[in-house]
């Protein structure tokens, strides 16, 4: 005999009524803790942590070690040059192609721009 048939005999038995179950709400972490994030708005910091751990992956060891992602503010990406001459070339030359591998990996919503600053 299954349960439910069981539950619903004796409580017929009983003359009680049958007793209604919650819903299961259940969820696991991995749906939860987006909502949560969104909820909170920690969301674009979550991306901007993303953004950083990738930064030398995307611009390579030698303008990694030279320029630090700063902050991702509005889809605008601060990066922290170390020495004028890498500004420029970065500004004037790198910039479209950084932009490029930016937008391909994390999206165009989350990247928008990169502005370099000496500093």
């Amino acid at each position: 005999m299954n349960a439910s048939l069981r539950a619903a005999v004796i409580a017929e038995w009983r003359g009680l009524p049958e007793r209604k179950g919650r819903p299961d709400r259940w969820q696991s972490p991995a749906e939860l803790v987006p909502k949560l994030m969104q909820r909170l708005g920690l969301r674009e910091r979550l991306r901007e942590t993303e953004v950083i751990d990738a930064w030398s992956k995307i611009v390579g060891d030698f303008i990694a070690a030279h320029s630090a992602p700063v902050a991702l503010r509005e889809g605008v990406l601060y990066v922290r040059v170390l020495q004028p001459a890498l500004h420029y070339e970065l500004e004037q030359i790198s910039k479209s192609e950084i932009l490029r591998k930016l937008k391909c990996r994390f999206g165009g919503k989350t990247i928008r721009d990169v502005r370099f600053r000496v500093g």
